[in-house]
């Protein structure tokens, strides 16, 4: 088995490179852990998550804390569910990933003060859910006149700290362990070695090499191996999966039954991979193949987070079921690890300097014993803020409505090294991210005291600018390129329950939709492929109350 040789990107040079050795991410991946999908119970999701004053559902103390004031009995419950995962591009390419999952798990100690003050219940509480989901495959195909290569080409003629910012000299790109070198981008290096990325040599009026006092030839850029009028049939297959999982600890208070307080310490754990699949093959303007390669990656990501979660829900009329509340989320704390992989196959039609055929090759990178590499970075990151407000209205037994409104400023995350110094993609999540609102309405029928209808919807606004875009700065160990703007989201659910003395049980049917901008890599002149993505779900919810 091979030995893999990690390379830590640690420490901090001078300011200049303090910053661009510590710039890895991006600011595709700080939106990944930001925001949280419609989980939880399947009542809250029946609901359409708009439980925040209504209270007395344990999925409600990640949203407003307040909402375990509500109880007066113990619960315990459980949740698991079913769901397919659909892409659609629109030019007859279509995945769907259907899988099972466990959603959530909880329980609730209600305990009664009495009525000789005005506290009238304490309650603690605990509630598992995956907060967010990424399993996810994905698979395109199209045929275009622009090449990854270019990009390959433009990471090698910027060398970082370089007067004139000149080309990498071809002997640096050759060295033993050229991998190792902190300011050396990895994609420009492995387009260079698998010959995507090829230098370009100042000539005369002749057509004649130019040549230094050494008599070697005067490097001027690289070049992609894309030529322009060449046709490149590209293909893209992605396949996800992991989540944020959530853990919340929670005590809520009750006063005389019309004033609840809660807060909820919540814990969290990242865990993410995605293995992609990228190709090309050239056709010249002739029409004849010239090859192509294939392009893998992977990368994969573990974290752990912290923040706090305070609440209120207030009865203002005692004769009135009316009820308003708030929270306030701090930020989430996470500190983040992220490991990433590559390598090229490649079969282009080459010839070298004496003629000879260039056989095909696969190349990945490597350290100056030959040993396979992975790159690994670990940062920090600092969501913002998140403010909620909600309402809720009881009509006797028969029907309960929901109403919500959250808002997140994720142009104000924060991205830092492990040692807390700022990194410079903050400023691109300031300028390409933007504030999220987040709309809630949901509502319960009693049919009989023992069964119960609801329906819900559930908006969420963009996280991303529609002309955002992923770069990888000149020295990047990253080599994955992909990117997608997504814009909102729609949930539609509904669902039933039913409550007998001890026992419960809920289901719920959650219908989601978003379409996005798919790119492969970065370029102005190349067209994101519109995807439309339309998911569905089933909740089962099992839980005893006593």
């Amino acid at each position: 088995m091979k030995n893999i040789y990690k390379i830590i990107l640690i420490g901090v040079f001078l300011s200049y490179w303090g910053s661009a050795l510590f710039a890895q991410t991006t600011i595709y991946d700080a939106n990944r852990w930001m925001g949280s999908d419609l989980n939880g119970t399947a009542r809250f999701i029946g609901m359409g998550g708009a439980m925040g004053a209504l209270g007395g559902d344990i999925s409600t103390m990640g949203i407003n804390p307040a909402g375990i004031g509500i109880y007066r009995s113990n619960d315990v419950m459980l949740s698991f569910g079913f769901t397919n995962v659909g892409a659609n591009d629109g030019n007859g390419s279509s995945v769907d990933k259907f899988h099972g999952s466990f959603d959530n798990a909880g329980f609730v100690f209600s305990t009664k003060m009495g009525n000789a003050t005005s506290l009238r219940f304490v309650n603690f509480g605990f509630n598992y859910h995956r907060s967010k989901s990424f399993d996810k495959n994905m698979v395109m195909n199209g045929v275009f006149e622009v090449s990854q290569t270019q990009q390959m080409a433009d990471m090698l003629n910027y060398q970082d700290g370089v007067e004139g910012l000149k080309p990498w000299s071809t002997g640096s790109l050759e060295q033993s362990g050229a991998y190792e070198n902190p300011s050396m981008p990895w994609l420009g290096l492995l387009g260079y070695d698998s010959y995507l990325a090829n230098p370009q040599y100042v000539t005369d009026e002749n057509g004649n090499f130019d040549t230094d006092e050494n008599g070697n030839r005067i490097l001027d850029s690289y070049a992609p191996y894309w030529m322009d009028g060449d046709q490149v049939r590209q293909a893209y297959t992605a396949r996800e999966s992991g989540g944020v999982h959530s853990f919340d600890f929670n005590v809520a208070f009750n006063f005389n039954d019309r004033f609840y307080l809660g807060a909820t310490i919540g814990a969290y754990s990242i865990d993410y991979n995605r293995t992609s699949l990228y190709k090309e093959d050239f056709t010249d303007r002739n029409g004849v193949g010239q090859g192509g390669y294939d392009f893998g990656n992977e990368f994969w990501t573990d974290g752990s987070g912290v923040d706090f979660k305070l609440g209120f829900i207030w009865r203002p009329i005692e004769s009135s079921s009316f009820r308003i509340g708030a929270a306030v989320h701090t930020p989430t704390f996470y500190s983040i690890t992220e490991r990433n992989r590559a390598y090229i196959s490649s079969d282009l039609t080459l010839e070298n300097d004496e003629g000879q055929p260039i056989l095909a090759r696969t190349v990945e990178p490597l350290d100056q014993y030959n040993n396979p590499m992975d790159g690994e970075f670990k940062y920090r990151l600092t969501t913002p803020w998140k403010f909620n407000i909600n309402t809720g209205y009881t009509f006797g037994t028969v029907a309960a409505l929901g109403l919500e409104y959250e808002y997140m400023n994720y142009s104000t995350a924060k991205l830092k090294d492990p040692d807390g110094m700022e990194l410079s993609q903050t400023d691109d999540i300031g300028s390409m991210m933007k504030a999220v609102h987040t709309f809630r309405a949901g509502v319960e029928f009693k049919l009989a005291p023992e069964f119960a209808f609801r329906l819900g919807y559930n908006h969420i606004s963009a996280s991303m600018k529609s002309d955002a875009f992923k770069w990888l700065q000149d020295n990047s160990i990253r080599t994955d390129t992909e990117y997608a703007n997504a814009g909102a989201t729609n949930n539609y659910t509904l669902g039933f329950g039913y409550r007998g003395e001890l026992f419960y049980v809920d289901m719920a049917y959650l219908y989601s939709k978003y379409k996005e901008d798919f790119y492969a890599f970065d370029n102005i002149d190349l067209t994101g492929t519109k995807l439309a993505n339309n998911n569905h779900k089933v909740v089962l919810t099992l839980g005893m109350r006593f």
